[in-house]
């Protein structure tokens, strides 16, 4: 699987581009819809990602109304346009990750960090653990689930790829001791996990029961950050219904402190290791 781009990306790169120009040339976006004849809200569907297509057309017109003449700057701006009418392939598994995919935002992070408490963190998980997991839910046919579990597994590229992205998990230790399915499904994910936190762009963190009360005693989360620095991050929440994004500065700043002090009270990376072999070794000779 080649590195994919994410289209949601692009797109609000290009938003919060044609907004800093329509500021910086002094305009509003009344005046802008005006000028063109234009909806009164179609400026600003543009500049918030409302519209998730922008023609070449109508960028021209507003690249020549901020007065944008430098060739190169045009064309990224139109380049961004390009790849936000893209799809990628989790776009083939839209029945799995609904409208606001996950993967979109994964395929370009430079780091993405997660804490976790009831189960082992997605991008981690074995296609046995992912399958036990979604039977543990309300009645699916084996066709759906099968389609689940192959996009799932699809998502893990993003750790593997060249040029992989950063991961950093924080995982509660009753995560390891839960057994989802059967104890042979737990210890091949445990065995997996352990193999996964060798890699050198990985990093596992286990908070054990030991340590009490702790700054992450609230919903799983998992932060996104992204190489450029007008991506700015965004933190994902699982739910029941398709997952929730947040994107206020403060939302982020606020969970992005939260996994600081999780972090810090996790066990190290090499004693979080001997955590988990002991708890697969606890579990040798159980069926």
């Amino acid at each position: 699987m080649s590195t994919p781009h994410s289209p949601t990306l692009r797109l609000r790169r290009l938003a919060t581009m044609l907004r800093q120009a329509r500021e910086n040339a002094g305009y509003t976006t009344s005046q802008v819809a005006t000028k063109y004849k234009w909806s009164p809200g179609k400026v600003s569907k543009m500049e918030t990602t409302e519209t998730k297509r922008i023609n070449s057309g109508d960028l021209d017109k507003l690249m020549d109304l901020y007065e944008i003449t430098d060739p190169d700057t045009r064309q990224v701006m139109q380049a961004l346009a390009k790849d936000a009418r893209q799809r990628g392939w989790w776009s083939r598994y839209k029945d799995v990750f609904k409208d606001h995919a996950l993967p979109d935002l994964e395929a370009e992070a430079s780091l993405i960090r997660t804490f976790q408490s009831q189960m082992i963190p997605g991008l981690l998980q074995t296609p046995e653990y992912m399958e036990a997991l979604l039977k543990g839910g309300r009645y699916a046919d084996p066709e759906s689930i099968r389609r689940k579990v192959e996009a799932r597994t699809a998502r893990r590229n993003v750790l593997t790829r060249s040029n992989p992205a950063r991961f950093r998990a924080v995982i509660d230790e009753a995560a390891l001791r839960r057994v989802i399915g059967s104890t042979s499904v737990l210890k091949g994910q445990l065995a997996h996990l352990l193999y996964m936190a060798q890699l050198p762009n990985i990093d596992v963190q286990v908070l054990p029961f030991s340590v009490g009360s702790h700054a992450a005693l609230c919903a799983p989360f998992t932060i996104l950050d992204f190489p450029e620095p007008l991506d700015l991050p965004i933190v994902y929440i699982d739910t029941a219904s398709n997952g929730m994004f947040l994107e206020e500065r403060d939302e982020v700043e606020a969970h992005s402190d939260t996994f600081g002090d999780v972090q810090g009270s996790a066990l190290s990376t090499t004693r979080s290791a001997v955590l988990i072999t002991d708890t697969l070794k606890s579990l040798e000779g159980t069926p």
